[in-house]
């Protein structure tokens, strides 16, 4: 591999994977929490010996009764039955890990990336993405697993109906979200497509383009100066008689001169 003094930066913005995924990871952050904190990871419905606009939403930490008439609801509901289950202590593990996770990911990150130096520190954006990466698989682990178990979750609620919460659907997305931005970062440890991942190029290659580049010499094209000296005949008749005599302009400081009428040649330009 090449050392540093062999390639240069194009630009002195900050490279694009590292925008990418220090945009994504707080974005992926955000729905995580959402998804972890809110009771909404499966919904009962038409559950017997109630009426048929309540149902009973489950999540990782609490459960709640709601009508869908109304916009309260009533938590804090108890169901040791489900609170049991293997998967509701693994989510609640790995969902805390995954925001601790990405917190530490950006911390290291953020230094790395150095918006106000020339170069960042590639080795250290990297293992700050690597982190980021490793918390949005910490986040995908429990909600696809909570999906592909979710009828079989036992409660004592008798369930007739079961659908996919909001928060499988947010936990989803901010793990995607988490792994694409820390994936993007991690890949600026190397230089991949001749170090375009970086926005860097080969001093030589660089060397190369700009002198390729310079822009050819404006041709100008210069009036010619030089005029024909042979007189364009004129149509005037006397005009073509005075030329053949004339060869040099006439002193014009002279003082006037008599014209001889009696001559029976034309008058001369001059002398008019």
């Amino acid at each position: 591999m090449p050392n540093r003094s062999e390639w240069m930066r194009v630009s002195l913005r900050t490279p694009g994977i590292l925008i990418f995924g220090l945009v994504m990871a707080p974005c992926g952050w955000v729905l995580i929490l959402t998804a972890t904190v809110a009771p909404n990871w499966r919904t009962l419905e038409d559950i017997p010996d109630t009426p048929s606009n309540e149902f009973i939403e489950q999540g990782i930490w609490d459960i709640c009764r709601s009508v869908t008439t109304s916009t309260s609801s009533t938590c804090g509901l108890e169901d040791s039955t489900y609170f049991d289950n293997e998967i509701i202590d693994v989510a609640q593990g790995l969902m805390v890990a995954s925001l601790v996770v990405t917190l530490v990911g950006l911390a290291v990150a953020i230094p790395g990336v150095r918006c106000w130096k020339e170069r960042p520190n590639w080795v250290v954006a990297g293992l700050g993405g690597l982190l980021i990466f490793i918390s949005g698989v910490f986040a995908i682990i429990p909600v696809s697993w909570y999906t592909h178990i979710l009828e079989d979750i036992s409660t004592v609620t008798p369930t007739v109906t079961v659908r996919v919460g909001y928060c499988i659907v947010l936990g989803f997305i901010g793990g995607i979200f988490e792994v694409l931005g820390g994936f993007v970062m991690f890949i600026g440890i190397c230089r991949c497509c001749g170090g375009k991942n970086r926005g860097e190029v080969r001093v030589e290659e660089s060397g190369r383009s700009r002198f390729s580049a310079r822009p050819q010499p404006r041709r100008v094209d210069v009036p010619s100066l030089s005029r024909d000296r042979s007189p364009a005949p004129s149509s005037v008749p006397y005009i073509r008689d005075s030329m053949d005599d004339v060869s040099f302009p006439r002193d014009k400081s002279a003082g006037p001169r008599s014209i001889d009428t009696t001559s029976s040649g034309r008058p001369y330009d001059a002398d008019l």
